[in-house]
């Protein structure tokens, strides 16, 4: 079953819906879930201890670093009950305190694997990431995820159990405090095999980063020009989903195209030969799979040469491995959906166009306390449903963001006033529409801002794929005022023969006459069949628990591992 980190949510998190309590994770998908928390590097401090320790410079994640999803079924958290005053924010000031959080007063050491074994308990705790080692001691009661699932790393090389949980978390921020030094060169031989490939120099493919398709169905590009304008012609030999796949970056000079192809990424990344205006238009023919992206010249005449290649230029790897990459965005503005979810309208710079594919959501990070924090979201459109069958290619992203007043990052973005800025990353995500070519039932089941991915499922499932008969959508809320875009909902399913919804409230008002209560057997029983000669597919996306709970009800009820996919934060 695929999953997907996906969830819009908050790391203080309230129950969106009417889901399940608790709920057991795996022992590597649950370690540092508190990273989840979205810390994300702060160069200033960390760069100059790099610089200190002759570490190479590398982007995180790291593009070799593997994709951070959930097992099928379980739910990508496991957190536990923090004592007072054990918050994340708690965190930060403790670790800004100046208490000596190695014990090392301020030294920074080389560590063997022999004295990094010495240091595995409770009370005296070291663990390697990435060849860089922390003393975690400090942090065992500020975890989340709980004492136990810190443990596991203690003593050893946790890289591997760290990624198994969000490739765009970095832990350099929240635990520079705690860095004791860097594995000698005999232990991170161990860890060669997760660093970076070298830049790419030339024009030809690397054959390090992964195992890569035919040669024969590798996309490929080519250009032409005129005295005015530069084109440059990408040939993906496949055809390209109608919401786009292409995110198009031009800065300074300097061109990077992205295409994601199922779970492929190609790139191009050039310094354009001479200057050229900070816009672009992109022109995609859907059904061969050409995309055209066309650039003004700063000055007219003929360029001997596209440009210099840099770093990953034509390249197609897995998307996974490839380092998520950030651009500004302005607010343009913040509309009220319900009592506390907003639509945040993001315009991106002029030399951006982003397609973001259905099912893909995007990073937003932003500087609070003077540390990076990085949050998944999910765009969706303007309206519910689009009044176009065209998908919007327009320059400005909408996302549908609940705000939690204890929380740490959509406070921050709720306080943003219009012309401010935050950075978003180019889109991610595992889901794909191939498994849908010959559905013939969707089930969707959402609860809360977990309804986010399923906006525009359903517009594609209704507009461009003919075989699916019938979308019905199970829409779980606390209360009547919590359903968001209730009445879009409804109009759409009076309207369209081929969609339905069915809303369930765990606190139903007493007017309420629909369904109540939360996720349970009798309810998924009652809503989804699979009639004689169909086939079915269910997409979840919810809070953890109630995405956990809900797959095992979906299993128990006879749907497959291939019959599910779970978007999961």
């Amino acid at each position: 079953m695929p999953a997907d980190n996906q969830t819009d949510s908050e790391e203080e998190e309230e129950e969106d819906d009417g889901g399940s309590e608790g709920g057991n994770s795996s022992s590597v998908v649950t370690f540092f879930s508190s990273l989840i928390s979205g810390f994300v590097r702060k160069w200033g401090c960390f760069r100059t201890v790099h610089n200190m320790l002759n570490v190479p410079t590398q982007s995180f994640p790291a593009p070799s670093s593997q994709q951070r999803v959930s097992p099928s079924g379980q739910s990508g958290r496991n957190k536990v009950a923090l004592k007072p005053g054990h918050s994340l924010m708690d965190w930060i000031r403790f670790a800004k305190s100046g208490k000596d959080l190695t014990g090392l007063r301020g030294r920074l050491i080389e560590v063997t694997e022999e004295e990094l074994r010495k240091h595995n308990r409770r009370e005296d705790c070291w663990t390697c990431i990435r060849g860089m080692v922390y003393n975690v001691s400090a942090y065992m009661d500020y975890h989340p995820g709980g004492e136990e699932e810190l443990m596991k790393a203690a003593g050893v090389d946790g890289t591997e159990l760290f990624d198994q949980v969000h490739r765009w978390v970095n832990y350099e921020s929240m635990l520079k405090e705690c860095l004791v030094g860097r594995m000698s060169t005999k232990a991170a031989t161990a860890v060669r095999a997760i660093i970076p490939p070298p830049p790419v120099t030339g024009l030809a493919s690397p054959t390090s980063v992964a195992p890569l398709p035919d040669k024969d169905s590798r996309p490929r590009y080519d250009w032409f020009q005129t005295d005015g304008t530069v084109h440059l012609v990408v040939y993906t030999r496949r055809k390209i989903p109608s919401s786009g796949c292409t995110t198009v970056d031009l800065k300074a000079g300097v061109l990077r195209l992205e295409v994601l192809l199922g779970k492929m990424s190609y790139m191009i990344h050039l310094r354009l030969s001479d200057e050229v205006e900070e816009n672009v238009a992109v022109h995609t023919a859907f059904s061969v799979g050409k995309i055209q992206v066309s650039i003004r010249k700063g000055t007219h005449g003929k360029w001997a040469s596209l440009g210099q290649p840099l770093e990953s230029h034509n390249t197609f790897v897995r998307q996974k491995d490839r380092a998520l990459f950030y651009r500004d965005c302005v607010l343009v503005s913040k509309t009220e959906v319900n009592h506390n979810t907003y639509l945040f309208r993001l315009q991106l710079p002029a030399g951006t166009v982003m397609h973001v594919p259905v099912g893909k959501h995007v990073y937003l990070k932003a500087l609070i306390q003077d540390v990076e924090v990085v949050r998944p979201y999910t765009p969706v459109e303007q309206i519910f449903p689009a009044a176009s069958k065209n998908w919007s290619q327009e320059s400005d992203l909408y996302l549908m963001i609940k705000v939690y007043p204890g929380g740490v990052f959509t406070p921050h973005l709720s306080s943003l006033s219009v012309g401010d800025r935050v950075a978003v990353s180019s889109p991610e995500g595992t889901f794909s529409l191939r498994p849908l070519r010959d559905v013939t039932n969707l089930y969707l089941i959402a609860a809360g801002t977990g309804f986010t991915p399923m906006a525009r499922l359903i517009r594609a499932a209704l507009e461009d794929i003919e075989t699916i008969g019938n979308t019905k959508l199970l829409f779980f809320n606390r209360r009547e005022e919590d359903i968001l875009w209730r009445f879009e909902l409804d109009e759409l399913a009076a309207n369209n023969d081929r969609f339905q919804v069915e809303h369930v409230l765990s606190e139903p008002s007493e007017r309420w006459t629909g369904w109540k209560g939360q996720v349970n057997e009798p309810i998924l029983a009652e809503m989804l069949s699979k009639p004689d000669g169909s086939k079915s597919y269910v997409c979840v996306c919810g809070p953890a628990a109630f995405t956990e709970l809900t797959l095992g009800l979906l299993k128990h009820q006879g749907f497959s591992e291939q019959e599910l996919h779970a978007f999961q934060g």
